[in-house]
């Protein structure tokens, strides 16, 4: 096998990189493969644009006549931009995508052939609900789901397909996705914080959720990373020694871009405008060979839509430029892993970003109201917060020195914490007009300019405030970002529900202005989620001390964080919310574990096989290369020979120390998968995986990782990390 690796490794040298020409500017073809509001103005009747974009701004119903008015549009446009099918494009419950392709091709009743696509098709398609995850709520004989067209994102054109975004519902209507529960939380954060703006602001009429994610990743060489079966069927590498130059320099973090590379980027930028995608930002990350891409922050629903689209396409581009693109959180010990930072905010459509202080003091009022809503939001529902970043692969990030730890906490900054502080003191009552002089003029009117001159970032904060955005940090980065976007803009909505609740009792029952208040209910916010609120190292050991005294959650795996997702106040939150019904709720709870499961037993077949076919055989014949050498040198030196050979049997005898830990561990961590292969209980199997099969990995790895130091390197089978992450 060792010929494999070095055949790899004599490939990827001989690479030459794809030159990429880029014609025009971006803004002139932005879009151009979108079916936007351009091409309806361009297509559609004016009837059926008036309709969709009400569906888009208001969520208005679409008939069957206008359906199919936007059908024949749609149809017409994309057959003269070259397609042959179309799709509808959904996201079931794997975190991924899928997509089934019909031709527009049909035949007439006189054996002619004719291009259709009409409002049916459009709207609604009939898939298999059997075959994808769904908590078991769905038996294999009862296939019947359906995907139905979402407006509000439009339909695009990818390759020869026109791509429809969709929701995916089980034929007992329960949604099956991650779009659906995503939409809803949209519109719940849309109504409740819209209700709260019109305190500061008569004139808003929406409220809209925002996203900007930063996808970080690692690129490979093809040819390497086909050489090692762990990173082929896991994503990661299972065993590999540190190379001697790692990150410890800091000179690959926003270095110059390896050539290859940036042909790359170039090529996958110019795709991604002309499918709407805004990308704006990119450059090396912090690890050899990681790299990171952000766009201009957009819609919550149409920018998870976007990442979707834009990590099957990074895949495509890489493989056409040989190399193979790895989103694993943690593909690499030793190393930094990826993330996918979520950054979030909420924006009104009179164009106020809801947590950007302004020029007024009213406007500051407005901007503490939604950023200390959102603290309290965090801290009532940190533990399901928490749970909506959960996975298999992200385990191995959280908690690591480069990402955020298991538990919650929001940074706020130095200044900010002061203001709250402030506020924290607030008179409960009505306010004295000096109180309220005090508050408008020196402490909520000169938050704009504390925040010109905020403190540093927290890198180890989980959930931080950056500005006028919070960023959501321990997001994983093969995440579908609809997870963590549910969960969050639930949560808001709720408190924000809560608190128009508090406030109007307040004015209507006690007679209060309206300022005094929202000044009384967010002092009492102040109050009770103080312990949230953290400035200090996420990393060290008197913060999870004190973390424990303060009651926050420290679940550091996903078995234990997935509990919270059925406990009584996750089921009211979301049923009160519309959002998941207990029902979705429980097959979410059920398809999350069996991930887990999964990706645990894949990792542990794939240790066996890289133990019995690769290392074991590779040490052995090294190990016999030493005893032909010690033989010799019995035979030339008779009975001094353990002088000369001394070390020689040293370094055998390790090798059969490391072999047989090895053999012993492995055959022990497969006696442990088939015992949990036998629970019934997912539950009980996904602990029983966690507990007693995960942790061979480690052991099993560390023999391995000794193995490689004394192994000859002409023989060792697998492709090493200095090779995988230093050949560009």
């Amino acid at each position: 096998m060792s010929k494999q690796r070095f055949d790899a490794i004599a490939k990827s040298y001989t690479r030459e990189k794809l030159s990429i020409e880029e014609s025009g500017r971006r803004s002139e073809y932005f879009g151009t493969y979108v079916f936007n509001e351009e091409r309806m103005l361009q297509f559609l009747t004016k009837e059926a644009y008036e309709r969709v974009k009400g569906a888009m701004v208001s969520g208005t119903k679409i008939d069957r006549k206008v359906a199919d008015q936007v059908a024949e549009g749609m149809k017409a446009w994309a057959i003269s931009m070259g397609a042959t099918h179309y799709t509808h494009w959904f996201q079931p419950l794997t975190g991924s995508t899928a997509e089934k392709h019909d031709a527009f091709f049909d035949l007439r009743s006189d054996g002619r052939g004719m291009e259709k696509f009409g409002g049916g098709q459009l709207v609604q398609q009939e898939s298999d609900a059997s075959s994808f995850p769904n908590g078991g709520i769905r038996d294999t004989f009862e296939a019947r789901g359906y995907t139905a067209w979402d407006p509000t994102s439009p339909a695009f054109l990818y390759g020869t397909t026109l791509c429809i975004p969709t929701v995916f519902v089980a034929y007992t209507g329960e949604a099956l996705d991650n779009k659906a529960p995503l939409l809803r939380a949209l519109g719940a954060i849309d109504e409740a914080a819209t209700a709260v703006a019109k305190y500061f602001d008569k004139n808003v009429a929406k409220v809209n959720a925002t996203l900007g994610w930063e996808q970080e990743y690692f690129l490979i060489d093809k040819s390497l990373a086909d050489s090692r079966p762990d990173i082929s069927l896991t994503g990661r590498t299972l065993v590999g020694q540190s190379a001697a130059k790692g990150q410890q320099l800091d000179d690959h973090y926003f270095g110059v871009i390896p050539s290859r590379v940036l042909e790359f980027m170039k090529d996958l930028e110019i795709e991604c405008t002309k499918l709407g995608i805004p990308v704006k930002t990119r450059h090396n990350e912090v690890a050899p060979n990681q790299f990171e891409l952000a766009p201009i922050f957009e819609e919550t629903n149409l920018a998870v839509d976007h990442n979707l689209l834009l990590m099957d396409i990074m895949a495509k581009k890489a493989d056409k430029h040989n190399f193979t693109i790895l989103f694993h959180e943690k593909p690499f010990a030793g190393v930094n892993g990826s993330g996918k930072h979520n950054n979030w905010s909420l924006a009104t459509d009179t164009g106020v970003n809801l947590l950007s202080p302004g020029s007024t003091p009213m406007k500051n009022l407005q901007f503490l109201t939604f950023f200390v809503n959102t603290i309290k939001a965090v801290d009532t529902y940190e533990e399901l917060l928490r749970s909506s970043i959960s996975s298999a692969s992200n385990d191995h990030r959280l908690g690591a020195s480069e990402a955020p730890p298991a538990i919650m906490s929001i940074f706020i900054g130095q200044q900010l914490d002061a203001v709250l502080n402030e506020l924290e003191g607030v008179t409960k009552g009505k306010l004295s007009p000096e109180e309220k002089t005090e508050l408008k003029l020196n402490v909520v009117g000169k938050i704009p300019e504390i925040l010109l001159d905020n403190t540093d970032r927290n890198r180890t904060s989980p959930f931080a405030f950056t500005g006028n955005k919070f960023e959501m940090r321990g997001v994983g980065s093969t995440a579908n970002c609809a997870k963590p976007m549910t969960y969050l803009n639930t949560i808001v909505a709720k408190q924000l529900l809560d608190f128009k609740k508090e406030v109007d009792h307040l004015i209507d029952k006690k007679g209060f202005k309206k300022d005094e208040a929202i000044f009384n209910v967010l002092r009492e916010y102040i109050k009770t989620s103080k312990r949230i609120r953290f400035e200090g190292d996420g990393y060290s050991e008197a913060w999870e001390k004190e973390a424990k005294t303060r009651k926050l959650s420290n679940n550091k795996n996903t078995p234990q964080a997935l509990q919270v997702l059925t406990s009584k106040d996750s089921l009211e939150l979301f049923e009160s919310m519309k959002v998941l019904s207990e029902t979705e709720v429980n097959v979410r709870h059920e398809v999350e574990l069996e991930d887990y499961i999964m990706h645990i037993q894949i990792e542990g077949r794939v240790f066996n096989e890289l133990v019995y076919s690769y290392i074991i055989p590779a040490a052995v014949e090294y190990q016999n290369k030493l005893i032909q050498n010690i033989v010799g040198l019995k035979e030339i030196y008779g009975a001094d020979y353990k002088k000369m050979a001394n070390s020689q049997l040293d370094i055998v005898n390790r090798i059969s120390e490391h072999i047989g830990v090895i053999k012993t561990k492995t055959d022990a961590m497969v006696e442990e998968r088939k015992k949990a292969n036998n629970m019934v209980d997912v539950t009980e199997k996904a602990f029983a995986y966690c507990d007693k099969v995960r942790p061979y990995f480690d052991e099993i790895r560390y023999h391995c990782d000794k193995l490689e130091r004394l192994v000859d390197d002409e023989i060792w089978p697998l492709t090493k990390y200095r090779e995988l992450l230093f050949i560009k």
